[in-house]
């Protein structure tokens, strides 16, 4: 519990300053879009995990990905090696929200409620997530991702 509570921390350290940061808002419409787009790429990641399409999953994250967890710190290559270790059966996005510090940097945070077994542990339940995309060339790219289980 100590960790989890120690790796929330790290993490709402990490993005907080890319939150307070936000620029002003923009045109309600275009808005409206960009966020569409976020909660899509991100549903299109969990998609390809469940599904174990380790390509498409790749080619949603940057290299340089990392995300954190309860049991650690991982990079893109661990995430897709433990994709194989993991039985994603269902998962549903509640209270999502997207905010947009700047033209190129979106964090998206929501509530994930899962049903899991990785490693032969069941891993199921309700998560507090977030996810920070980075959009290069053109692209959006997610390039950070943390989970903690809520209580």
């Amino acid at each position: 519990m100590k960790k989890q509570f120690i790796l929330f921390v790290v993490a709402v350290l990490t993005t907080s300053p890319i939150c307070l940061a936000q620029a002003s808002p923009t045109k309600a419409g275009k808005s409206a879009a960009k966020e569409t787009e976020i909660i899509d790429l991100e549903k299109s990641a969990w998609e390809a995990y469940k599904s174990k399409q380790a390509d498409a999953y790749k080619k949603l994250l940057a290299t340089d990905y990392c995300s954190v967890y309860a049991e650690g710190i991982k990079t893109l290559d661990r995430e897709v090696a433990d994709m194989e270790k993991t039985d994603l059966r269902d998962y549903s996005f509640a209270d999502t929200k997207v905010v947009f510090p700047s033209a190129d940097v979106a964090v998206m945070t929501y509530k994930v409620t899962m049903q899991e077994t990785s490693a032969g542990q069941d891993a199921s339940g309700t998560y507090n997530s977030a996810s920070v995309w980075n959009k290069r060339g053109g692209k959006w790219l997610g390039i950070f991702h943390t989970e903690i289980k809520a209580q």
